[in-house]
């Protein structure tokens, strides 16, 4: 891992400069940070590094920053430096994933050779992961957006297609449909995955603030601004600025965005000096923007200039299809998650939960395998109840149509490559088809 990093996050400046130092003199790249929120902005699904934190920081403490970082990637090795009192909470964190923990005082020896050990394995990690993209299994982007339904192949093709170039990007999209992630494989595609992935959520901005938040300001600017201070913006420099839901935006500030976007510039609050601004702009919103241009909450211009490429993320109600593969994956991630056991989902409760509505779409499915991995009876009670009113077959069937379309859809319309992976024959392939109603070309888009 020749480019392989290592972020130190620790409050105590004196620690954090002596094991900077002392992992600098052991061969690392070491870059150092005061709090868990700004080592966060250069984590990513492509991260060549390992993550060391202070278990105890004000702020985001070591273990909601190792719950973040998950979030992200939970193959990413995070190590935990812990006092004497900690060392049942590191021990709980590494059941929930972290990679190791320290215990204070520690020798530089000791944490340069854990250190070598989540390196080399965190290569490998990535290594597997580019020679199965190679071997054309499941590719990054394909695992961050997993479906097999031509809205999610179409998805990703634009994914793909849009990410290795700097062009600014709105994403719209229902809540909980993973507007995010698609602008965090965006920033991983370009070449700026490796410098700051910047969230701004534009409806959380204080209104007094926000114009110091995103430009910064100089002393003197405001009452109570005694020192200078770099704005989002300008922190972001060299990677990607997310403006996630971008339709909050007040309407006065969105004329000095748009001079942002235009002349890739900022100025800083009580400052005329001009500061050059190197950043790919992603935005999102719930919400279609045309009817919101067309009642005056939104500038028409600062539109048009924003979406050089427009994304549409679909809900679970558009690619239903979907649903079945997808719950089942998001309950093999909850169980490592949670460190439990594999749990077997059954065919009839895959097949409920595609008959379901899911408002809350993706997020809202992951807490149904969240809660059903915890044993929580919630979900495994709905379904039952909801299933009395259907016979087994009928439940047994619609699962079976939704996987067989599924992989219709993922391979163009091809049917052998179809029946060989589902492991039946043509001719059975064909009866399926026939007996479900199954049009290939419908699946497929074919004229």
């Amino acid at each position: 891992m020749s480019e392989s990093r290592v972020l130190l996050v620790d409050d105590e400046e004196e620690l954090r400069r002596s094991s900077a130092q002392a992992l600098e003199l052991a061969g690392f790249r070491v870059d150092t940070f005061a709090s868990a929120e700004r080592a966060l902005e250069l984590i990513s699904f492509s991260f060549p590094g390992v993550v060391i934190s202070d278990i105890r920081m004000p702020g985001m403490d070591g273990m909601t920053f190792l719950q973040r970082i998950r979030e992200i990637d939970p193959e990413v090795p995070v190590i935990l430096v812990t006092g004497h009192g900690d060392v049942q909470l590191a021990v709980r964190a590494m059941r929930e994933g972290a990679y190791d923990f320290v215990e204070k005082p520690f020798t530089a020896q000791m944490l340069a050779g854990t250190i070598r050990r989540a390196l080399d394995w965190r290569g490998l990690v990535l290594e597997n992961r580019r020679l199965r993209a190679v071997a054309g299994k499941r590719d990054d982007i394909e695992q961050r957006l997993p479906g097999r339904s031509p809205l999610m192949v179409d998805l990703r093709y634009r994914v793909r297609a849009i990410g290795a170039s700097d062009a600014d990007t709105l994403i719209i999209g229902e809540t909980g449909v993973g507007k995010e992630v698609v602008a965090r494989a965006l920033h991983d595609l370009s070449s700026r995955a490796n410098s700051p992935f910047i969230a701004i959520n534009c409806a959380a901005l204080p209104q007094n603030l926000i114009e110091s938040e995103l430009f910064g300001h100089e002393p003197g600017a405001f009452p109570g601004a005694l020192r200078p201070r770099y704005g989002k913006f300008e922190h972001g420099r060299g990677g990607t600025i997310l403006l996630d839901e971008i339709g909050s935006m007040p309407f006065d500030l969105q004329a000095k965005f748009l001079r942002v976007l235009q002349e890739r510039v900022i100025t800083r609050l009580g400052s005329n000096e001009t500061v050059p601004l190197d950043v790919r702009f992603i935005a999102t919103s719930k919400l279609e923007l045309e009817p919101e241009v067309a009642a005056g909450r939104f500038r028409a211009d600062l539109l048009y200039r924003l979406n050089v490429a427009t994304l549409r993320v679909p809900p679970l109600a558009e690619r239903r299809s979907d649903v079945p593969l997808l719950f089942m994956q998001l309950v093999r991630e909850s169980a490592a998650r949670y460190g439990r056991e594999d749990i077997e989902i059954s065919p009839s409760l895959a097949s409920e939960m595609a008959t379901r509505d899911w408002p809350g779409n993706v997020r809202e499915l992951r807490n149904a395998a969240e809660r059903l991995v915890l044993g929580l009876e919630t979900d495994r009670d709905e379904t039952a109840s909801s299933a009395n009113g259907s016979r087994l077959a009928d439940r047994v069937a619609a699962f079976e149509k939704s996987v067989i379309a599924s992989a219709l859809a993922a391979h163009g319309g091809a049917l052998k490559p179809v029946y060989e992976s589902l492991g039946i024959s043509r001719k059975t392939l064909y009866e399926k088809m026939q007996k479900l109603g199954l049009d290939r070309r419908a699946l497929t888009d074919e004229p």
